[in-house]
C-alpha cells in the first residue's frame, strides 16, 4: 500500500468512527432528557409529598432524633 491509499484507509477509518459517535451522542442526549424530565417530574411529586404531610412539610428531616 502506498502512503496515499493508506491515509484514504485512515479518512475513511476516522469517518467511521465518527460517524458511530454521533450516533452515540445524540442516543446519550436524547436518554439524557428524557431523565432529566423524569427527574423534574419525581421532584415535583416528591413536593407534592412533602405539602401533604401533616405540618406542610416544615421543620420535617431537620430535627435530629431524641436519642442524638
Amino acid at each position: 500500500m502506498n502512503s496515499i491509499e493508506d491515509l484514504q484507509v485512515r479518512i475513511s477509518f476516522q469517518e467511521d468512527s465518527l460517524q458511530e459517535l454521533n450516533i452515540t451522542v445524540a442516543r446519550q442526549q436524547t436518554e439524557l432528557d428524557i431523565l432529566r424530565k423524569e427527574l423534574l417530574r419525581l421532584q415535583d411529586r416528591l413536593l407534592e409529598l412533602e405539602r401533604n404531610q401533616p405540618g406542610g412539610g416544615e421543620g420535617q428531616g431537620t430535627e435530629l432524633p431524641p436519642h442524638y
